[in-house]
């Protein structure tokens, strides 16, 4: 058996091979089987996984889709809602602003200006928008957010919520903010970062130039009105919306900075302080005010403790005392007048060099141009004494009458600027009753009473449908003037007393907040049982106005009114008229509403002891205090140029019977010659409103006679001289002791009016007086108050073959650092005879060393220069339209250059030149100018065929 072992160890192994290899067979079977396996559930795993990331995809596609759509539906959504916010006259009332924390860097030397605001708002209605206004501003859009305050009983925390879209419409110049959701009702903050530009244009925040130790340096300052606050920080700059406003301010630690109210606190870190300000009671956003720059200021209290200042460039401070003195006397006059403590711990007023306007009344800072403000007691005259006197008086009205009651809307705007006109003359009269300033109210109106008797005038009251309107009508005289003049008139009618303490019941009832035209009636109403409303909407809501025409028929005066239009046609407008009249005497008058188109009065009504008064003189408009002109029968007119000759009538009675027949000339209602009879009337006037208007209406005329017949120049040049000079040797040429300051007013422009028309002795004397200035600038020979006539005189004798006044007046301005002398000087450039020098004296106006708004001052062109004037502006009209363009200054280009032509053919030139140039601005200034020309051309006609 032993033979067989061998046998089966093999056979043993070999089963055994036999067996391993089986079982690496099923090994790798069973391998390659779990490795398919692996690579089956591999695949189904990748189609599972690809399956999901199809329908992943899928899914995500039409998602995107969906916000495509959404997004694309949302952005047609708020297009639409876009073009219906555009061209919208006001602001929505869907949000309102409480109170603004404003915080500003203004860059000096870049000219620019970052700044943040946090504006607390009111959201009273369902809305997503929040809609704003902003203007040349750089909007961060990132920054803006507006955050839903959660209130005191409420469990929910404060919301932010992002705009889902934010658009600047320029043409509107708002900001729009479109929220993803309806805005939750309630208070929240608004918050927006933001980058402007410290423009050129004297409008919102703005750079002006000063002088300081011989090196120009810039000023920061603020113009918001009418609708500017927006191009400085996003703001409701709408009147009605009334807020709270905190201002900080970052500035150079070495520079004054001034806002509405008082710091509270200054942080000085190197060369820059951040300067935080005391947060203003409510007003609207136009009254925001900001200065930073170098200057002194002299300071005083009122008997109540409020500190007042006057700020001057370094070194002018002693020009401000005056101005002082004024304000602290008319603070405390308007407290009693309208029974209500000035509102606010402070008053600054801020001389500005470069102003747009001739001041603004910012509440708490006033911004006043320069030489409304400073008066030098050696180099200013006296009408630079009274202009300050004026103007600080009308700026401070405002903080009772525009600041602190104010108006609704933009279409009032008359309310602030016709009551603060009229009240400056209030406050006039009360300080300096020797002025007679009601007297010379009469000469600042007459311009208004010519403006309103063009067919292309406008009513006081105009509506305005969008902001955009404002500019052409907000620095219109209709507003101011004519609104002042009516009210001088109501109140004429009411009574002084009534009308005071209606005032003051008006202002309590609406202080911190805003009214109507309508609700001043009211309260004046209420005050005096009498129909304002019906009154006063006749001359309020139409324009133009009435002439009364008089005659006497049986012993009977007859009265009828028709509408008064310079050019002569019908007009058909009708007005409640408020008629006085005197007969005879002062003492024999009457009073009665003229309501209808005629009415008759019975003399024998005038005196209670039946005395014949048939030969006695009657005046209409006693005082003047009637926005209306007054035409008189032969007869009648003939009794009152006796009265004038014997001195039998007021100043103001015998200026308003030669205005009125001035007015009636040019319209061709009466003759030139019977005007020149009336005139002569006034040889030897010494009044100074009455002779002011006399020399005034004497221009007029001159040109006229030049058109019509330039052979009967010179007689009627001799003719005005014999009118003024009998005056002019009784005034003198220097101040005399004692004089009156109506003297003093008097004598540069009786002077002046002689060297226009060409007196030898005047110009002689004045050419030896600037002599005597050019070698000693402090000569007595030279007082203020002539120097104007002077340079006038001065420069009716320069030629291009004879320089010497023209290049030495523009010695005296380039040296002089008053403002004042350089605005005499400017206006008097223009006055000579030769073409070439008053192309120079234009073309002098546009140059660098004259400021932007002086530049309109230089425009009385004489005469003989009206053509070259009329190719000046033409040639550089696009640069004038490019400088002064953005503000009212343009339509004084217009006005000053256009409408003192006389002919048919000039009328149709101007026209076609303008055709495609006519901007918005000057649109109306434009047709009232043509205007002009057109009735011009009409009364050369009537004169040449008389």
């Amino acid at each position: 058996m032993a033979f067989l072992l061998p046998f089966a160890a093999a056979a043993a192994a070999a089963i055994v091979f036999i067996i391993e290899k089986e079982n690496q067979r099923r090994r790798r079977e069973e391998e390659e089987n779990a490795r398919r396996i692996r690579e089956e559930e591999e695949n189904e795993r990748r189609r599972r996984k690809e399956e999901d990331e199809r329908r992943r995809r899928e899914e995500e596609d039409a998602r995107r889709r969906k916000e495509e759509e959404d997004a694309k539906e949302k952005f047609e959504s708020h297009k639409k809602k876009m073009e219906q916010l555009k061209g919208q006259p006001r602001l929505p009332k869907s949000s309102v602003p409480k109170r603004y924390d404003i915080w500003l860097k203004p860059d000096l030397s870049t000219c620019k200006f970052d700044g943040t605001v946090v504006i607390e708002l009111s959201i009273i209605a369902d809305t997503s928008f929040i809609i704003l206004n902003a203007a040349e501003l750089s909007i961060d859009t990132t920054s803006i957010s507006f955050t839903h305050l959660a209130t005191a009983n409420s469990s929910n925390s404060n919301q932010v919520l992002k705009a889902l879209y934010v658009d600047v419409v320029e043409e509107d110049e708002i900001l729009v903010l479109d929220f993803a959701d309806t805005l939750p009702i309630g208070i929240g903050l608004l918050t927006i970062v933001f980058k402007g530009i410290l423009n050129s244009k004297m409008k919102g925040f703005y750079t002006s130039t000063y002088e300081h130790n011989g090196e120009k340096k810039n000023m920061a300052v603020t113009q918001f009105e009418p609708a500017d606050a927006r191009r400085c920080f996003p703001c409701w700059d709408e009147p009605a919306f009334k807020a709270m406003f905190k201002i900080t301010l970052d500035v150079p630690s070495q520079l004054v900075a001034l806002s509405n109210m008082p710091i509270i606190e200054e942080k000085v870190d190197g060369d820059l302080k951040t300067i935080s300000y005391q947060e203003s009671p409510i007003m609207s956003t136009y009254l925001v005010a900001i200065v930073v720059g170098l200057f002194d200021y002299v300071e005083h209290l009122t008997s109540d403790g409020i500190k007042v200042r006057v700020y001057c460039q370094v070194g002018k401070v002693n020009q401000g005392k005056f101005a002082l003195e004024v304000a602290v006397r008319t603070l405390e006059l308007y407290k009693e007048y309208f029974a209500m403590p000035y509102f606010l711990p402070k008053l600054d007023m801020v001389a500005i060099p470069d102003f747009a306007f001739g001041a603004m009344e910012n509440y708490g800072l006033v911004t006043i141009c320069e030489r409304n403000l400073i008066y030098d007691y050696q180099h200013s005259a006296a009408a630079n004494k009274q202009r300050v006197v004026i103007t600080v008086a009308q700026e401070l009205a405002h903080q009772w009458f525009g600041n602190l009651v104010t108006m609704e809307w933009w279409t009032s705007l008359w309310l602030n600027e016709g009551f603060a006109t009229w009240a400056s003359y209030l406050a006039a009269n009360h300080l300096f009753p020797e002025w007679e300033v009601w007297t010379q109210f009469l000469i600042d109106c007459t311009e208004e009473l010519r403006l309103d008797g063009l067919a292309e005038s406008h009513p006081i009251e105009v509506e305005i449908n969008h902001a955009r309107e404002i500019d052409e009508i907000f620095f219109d005289a209709m507003s101011d003037k004519k609104g002042a003049f009516v009210i001088r008139m109501l109140q004429s009618y009411l009574g002084a007393e009534c009308f005071q303490r209606s005032l003051a019941s008006y202002i309590k009832k609406f202080a911190c907040s805003n009214a109507k035209t309508e609700d001043l009636w009211v309260a004046l109403e209420e005050g005096s049982s009498e129909p304002v409303n019906q009154l006063m909407n006749s001359w309020t809501k139409q324009k133009g106005y009435p002439v009364v025409s008089v005659k006497v028929e049986d012993e009977k005066l007859v009265f009828e009114q028709s509408q008064f239009l310079a050019s002569g046609s019908l007009g058909d407008g009708q007005w409640i008229v408020p008629i006085t009249l005197c007969c005879g005497s002062y003492d024999v008058h009457k009073n009665f509403l003229l309501q209808t188109k005629s009415e008759t009065l019975d003399m024998k009504e005038l005196r209670s002891d039946g005395s014949n008064l048939a030969s006695s003189w009657v005046k209409l408009n006693v005082n003047q205090t009637g926005f209306y002109r007054v035409k008189y029968d032969e007869d009648l007119a003939a009794k009152l140029r006796y009265a004038i000759e014997n001195k039998y009538l007021s100043a103001t009675d015998r200026f308003g019977i030669l205005d009125d027949s001035f007015a009636l000339c040019m319209a061709r209602q009466k003759s030139l010659n019977s005007l020149l009879i009336l005139m002569g009337a006034y040889n030897g006037e010494l009044e100074y409103t009455v002779l002011s208007n006399l020399i005034n209406i004497s221009y007029k005329v001159e040109r006229i006679a030049a058109d019509a017949n330039p052979e009967l120049l010179e007689c009627i040049k001799q003719f005005f001289i014999y009118l003024f000079r009998r005056s002019a040797m009784k005034l003198g040429w220097g101040p005399k002791k004692g004089e009156s300051h109506l003297d003093a007013l008097l004598r540069g422009e009786v002077w002046t009016a002689l060297a226009v028309f060409g007196y030898d002795p005047a110009l002689k004397e004045a050419s030896r007086r600037f002599h005597a200035f050019l070698d000693d600038r402090n000569t007595p020979l030279f007082h203020p108050d002539i120097r104007k006539a002077a340079y006038v005189a001065v420069m009716r004798r320069v030629s291009s073959s004879n320089r010497f006044g023209f290049e030495n007046l523009l010695r005296v301005y380039r040296e002089t650092d008053l403002r004042q002398e350089k605005t005499r000087v400017l206006s008097s450039l223009a006055s000579s005879p030769d073409p070439s020098i008053i192309l120079e004296a234009l073309n002098f106006l546009l140059s660098s060393e004259v400021c932007t708004q002086d530049a309109v001052l230089g425009l009385a062109v004489s005469r003989e220069g009206r053509e070259t004037a009329w190719t000046w502006l033409k040639d550089n009209w696009e640069h004038i339209s490019k400088t002064w363009g953005s503000g009212y200054l343009i339509t004084r280009f217009v006005s000053s250059i256009v409408s003192v032509f006389a002919s048919f053919e000039k009328a149709k030139e101007i026209e076609e030149f303008f055709a495609n140039r006519t901007e918005s601005k000057i649109a109306r200034t434009l047709k009232q100018s043509i205007e002009q020309v057109h009735i011009n051309a009409n009364w050369v006609q009537s004169v040449q065929n008389e």
